[in-house]
């Protein structure tokens, strides 16, 4: 099985070099440890299309690579274009135009894969089964099926050798991303394998099924009394890893604003409808929706809202939660103190040495989206702002934070298609502040006093065991304490330099000293200079050159 696995990442590496090398970034493959796999004289024709790829920008190139290598790289890509922490403005831009979409695999594998995942024939499990695909993507496609008990339903079923792939394509990754951290830092691509771990966590939910299911079942049960907002059951007793069988939904587009007319449903009741639940999915329940495009969301005949596919979701900390509130709250109040107080408080980690400076730019945000009207408002304007700003003082923030913006943009933009008079931000407020009312209640704010006392207990308890370890350890001799100093470290190193130096002269003065004995010992004055003293006066001359050279620089300083 492991020779398998190296046989197959083998491969899989070779085919990832020539694609890099393919698109001129033999640089990468040259400054790590992938240039041992290459064979000498060996180079791809960079060719893209009808053009050579270097007439293509960087950016362009990177995202050509990612396109050419498939599936495991695509979601990379549309995953990395929501972290503007860690990836430059024009990258981000390309990986936004990354599609997923692929050509459907035959009917037949679809059969073998029913076949093995449940023991059963298509036939045993379904009265009517379509061999036609309504959804075909990266990782799996759907068909339309009704259950032997009369449930109309979808089948989404995985796509044949995805899942080694996949395996295969993170390891490489890892790999990768540990030899080349460097070489991506230089470029202004940071954290590189923290992400590659948080993708790789992400993947494999992706890749089982059962995940899925279980995010529908959280999603029902919060929404179960919601008479507005339906989720699709899904079928867990036909739900593997490979397959999925969720109740089949009818209904148009949210965009398809001529249908819901001809139903008499009112667009304008579904838009704010619509931006009122996902709010409630983040600032309620911090569980929410990741992907809700267009297709992922479907108007019923009842005008109730259906919402589909759930393999990508998110979940919020509360306090990141009110984190996420204090930011949007400060922005609708022109309060930039408060905007950037909770940026702060969201980033793990920034590198805000002037904190008026960063006041100041997040005051310019504020200030040119203050004066917009509805029409010109836009959250997918907002978004490149804040993101850039993010970029700029290095911030790292929560990866659901930036899933989120990009869903609100998405939401904005169906919003207003179908009502071009919503206003985001005014559906924003009365959550922002009721999150706010939330987190300074009499109930939270006893449940935080409870958890630092809790803190509190914990640290008296273990802080008599800590001390009587540190007197144990001082008493036998084994307490060992480490300061870093870099001007202890610096003298250290001249000190060294000095002994090595004296040394050097000792050295060089006993090779004079025996090289004359030699020379005056037995002999006239007119003989001739013995072999050996003159092999000992040219070490001594060749030993003391960089003391010279060392004399005159100091004395250049």
């Amino acid at each position: 099985m492991l020779l398998d696995n190296t046989i197959k990442n083998i491969k899989r590496i070779r085919k990832v070099i020539q694609v890099l090398i393919k698109y001129g970034f033999e640089d990468i493959v040259a400054h790590t440890a992938l240039m041992k796999l290459i064979p000498k004289g060996r180079r791809g024709r960079w060719k893209r299309f009808d053009r050579p790829v270097l007439e293509y920008s960087r950016w362009e190139r990177i995202r050509l690579v990612f396109e050419e290598l498939g599936a495991t790289f695509i979601k990379l890509a549309q995953v990395l274009s929501d972290r503007p922490d860690i990836l430059p403005e024009p990258l981000i831009k390309e990986f936004q135009k990354l599609q997923a979409d692929v050509p459907p695999f035959p009917f037949e594998e679809v059969e073998k894969i029913v076949l093995s995942e449940t023991g059963k024939n298509i036939e045993d499990l379904f009265d009517y089964f379509d061999e036609d695909v309504i959804g075909s993507a990266s990782i799996g496609q759907v068909h339309r099926a009704r259950l032997k008990t009369g449930e109309d339903v979808v089948v989404k079923v995985q796509r044949p050798g995805v899942q080694e792939l996949v395996e295969t394509d993170l390891r490489i990754l890892t790999e990768f991303a540990k030899r080349g951290e460097s070489y991506f830092e230089k470029h202004g691509i940071t954290n590189v394998l923290d992400v590659i771990n948080t993708f790789q966590k992400t993947m494999e939910k992706e890749m089982d099924y059962n995940h899925e299911a279980r995010n529908i079942e959280q999603f029902r049960l919060y929404y179960k009394k919601n008479k507005t907002f339906y989720v699709p059951r899904a079928y867990k007793e036909h739900t593997t890893e490979k397959i999925l069988v969720i109740e089949y939904s009818s209904g148009c587009k949210i965009t398809d604003v001529d249908q819901m007319k001809a139903w008499g449903v009112d667009p304008a009741k579904i838009a704010e409808a619509g931006m009122n639940i996902y709010l409630s999915q983040i600032f309620e329940h911090g569980f929410f929706h990741a992907d809700p495009h267009a297709g992922n969301i479907l108007i019923r005949e009842d005008g109730v809202i259906c919402l589909i596919d759930f393999g990508m979701v998110g979940k919020l900390m509360k306090k990141d939660k009110y984190a996420i509130a204090g930011i949007f709250i400060g922005m609708a109040q022109q309060n930039p103190e408060k905007m950037a107080a909770n940026l702060q408080k969201l980033s793990f980690k920034d590198n805000i040495t002037d904190r008026r400076l960063f006041v100041n730019d997040v005051n310019e945000i504020i200030e040119d989206f203050a004066s917009l009207d509805v029409g010109e408002s836009s959250m997918a304007d907002l978004i490149p702002r804040l993101q850039k700003l993010v970029y700029d003082y290095q911030m790292q923030l929560p990866g659901n934070m930036f899933l989120i913006l990009r869903a609100l943009a998405l939401l904005e933009g169906i919003g207003k298609k179908i009502n071009p008079e919503m206003n985001i931000y005014e559906v924003l407020k009365p959550y922002g502040f009721k999150i706010l009312k939330e987190q300074y209640s009499v109930e939270n704010i006893s449940d935080e006093i409870f958890t630092r006392l809790m803190q509190l207990n914990t640290f008296i308890s273990s802080f008599p065991y800590e001390v009587t370890e540190i007197m144990k350890n001082l008493r036998e001799g084994k307490l060992t304490i480490q300061v870093e100093d870099k001007e202890t470290k610096k003298l250290k190193k001249k000190v060294d330099s000095a002994a090595n130096r004296i040394i050097l002269v000792f050295l060089i003065s006993a090779l004079l000293v025996s090289s004359a004995i030699v020379i005056t010992t037995g002999q006239n004055i007119e003989d001739e200079i013995p072999l050996l003293s003159k092999v000992g006066l040219g070490i001594a001359f060749i030993l003391s050159l960089p003391l010279i050279i060392g004399v005159f620089r100091k004395d250049e300083d």
